[in-house]
């Protein structure tokens, strides 16, 4: 029995050790990190209170080291706020948080650099840097205004989920009552100005509807910034096959989300338990502060959690590479915007864990270096090259959603 525990625990180490050497020619481009929020949160973004250069655990899933020993490469920081903001609210807090990402990056240019395009993806790289981009959460951050949109683009913003958990006026959510039953007249108009400005569409959180309106709308690639398979966990969350079928087509990429009531169907009611245990409490579910992690940790104690695991993850990666094909698919954690993450996948440090369970599974290097770098890159490159091509023949759009939606 011993030699064959010996065995395992050296197989298990050497896959690891592969991981590890793959992640520094190919590292993670991880499409989703929620730092931005959660250092508004704890500290409304005073970097000398909660400094990212050392070790944060137990108060963050995210810093320096732990992006470092992780083997991540470029990171899309999420400039997330609350879909509970509206109007020039939700536009002002859009633009706090590209401020203190902002502050990210001057405070640390050793680690960081900031990243508009593909291009500067791979100088990062070449630099031993994290090449650091942005995604705005949720269409309610340009206020149904074209205008706002381009203002983010400007400002770096590189992709947009076109909704959070709430409808917005020309969007339909996942976790919402239909509305426009998809995407409006305005919201195809976003779709449309989004690819002529260069900034990728991002489907996450979206009802199917949305997806399927967005796709055929799209001449550039979308992407999942954080999103699963709903063939392998059937929550409103995931993608259904018949969208990650249509990815090939559009060149699109769907990143594999680590959120365990996304991905382990034994956790869907758990969590829908906790969360209403957090609003028993006058807390917002996604509230992550030390206050919120009390009640948290007290209900799990009371109520054991099931446990997601990399091998989770790794059984939606395969069906997703099944449906969708290895050059449209990547991961995006979601990190630091959830409370719970899975078994060796606590945090930014843990990607190897899950490159080391793919090469268990057989996965290739080239067919993980696609996963990891290769096609995030691609879509972003891709979408620069429509930009191109549709700036040349179109000016900027000045519709308004009273004009298209009446």
């Amino acid at each position: 029995m011993d030699s064959v525990t010996d065995a395992a625990t050296d197989a298990a180490t050497d896959y690891l050790a592969r991981a590890r050497e793959l992640l520094a020619a190919h590292p993670v481009v991880d499409g989703h990190n929620d730092l931005p929020w959660a250092l508004r949160e704890h500290v409304r973004y005073d970097l000398d209170r909660l400094d990212i250069a050392g070790d944060q655990t137990g108060r963050l899933h995210t810093d320096i080291p732990r992006l470092r020993a992780g083997g991540v490469g470029a990171q899309f920081w999420s400039v997330y706020v609350r879909s509970d903001l509206a109007g020039d609210d939700a536009v002002s807090a859009t633009l706090e948080q590209i401020d203190g990402v902002r502050q990210l990056l001057e405070r640390y240019p050793v680690d960081l650099a900031a990243a508009l395009t593909a291009d500067d993806m791979e100088k990062a790289r070449g630099e031993g840097r994290i090449a650091s981009l942005m995604g705005a959460e949720g269409g309610h951050s340009i206020n149904n205004s074209l205008a706002t949109l381009r203002a983010l683009f400007t400002l770096g913003v590189r992709y947009m989920t076109l909704t959070h958990n709430d409808n917005v006026a020309w969007a339909d959510s996942a976790t919402d009552e239909a509305g426009v039953g998809g995407l409006s007249a305005f919201g195809r108009e976003v779709v449309r100005e989004m690819n002529r400005i260069g900034m990728l569409a991002d489907l996450s959180h979206v009802a199917p509807s949305t997806m399927r309106d967005a796709l055929a709308t799209s001449v550039a690639p979308v992407i999942f910034s954080h999103s699963s398979s709903r063939a392998v966990c059937d929550h409103v969350r995931n993608i259904p096959d018949d969208v990650l079928a249509l990815l090939p087509p559009n060149g699109g990429v769907a990143m594999a989300t680590f959120v365990p009531k996304f991905i382990l169907p034994a956790a869907v009611d758990w969590t829908r338990a906790a969360d209403e245990n957090m609003q028993a409490h006058g807390l917002h579910p996604l509230d992550t502060t030390p206050e919120a992690m009390k009640v948290h940790e007290a209900f799990e104690a009371a109520n054991p959690r099931p446990m997601a695991t990399a091998s989770t993850v790794a059984d939606h990666l395969d069906h997703m590479r099944e449906v969708a094909g290895v050059d449209h698919i990547g991961i995006g954690g979601d990190f630091d915007g959830t409370a719970f993450t899975p078994s060796g996948l606590e945090d930014v440090a843990g990607y190897p864990n899950l490159i080391a369970e793919l090469l268990r599974r057989g996965w290739s290097d080239s067919d993980l270096a696609k996963l990891t770098w290769q096609n995030a890159v691609r879509a972003l490159r891709a979408a620069e090259d429509v930009a191109r091509e549709l700036g040349a023949s179109r000016g900027p759009s000045n519709a308004t959603i009273e004009q298209l939606d009446g």
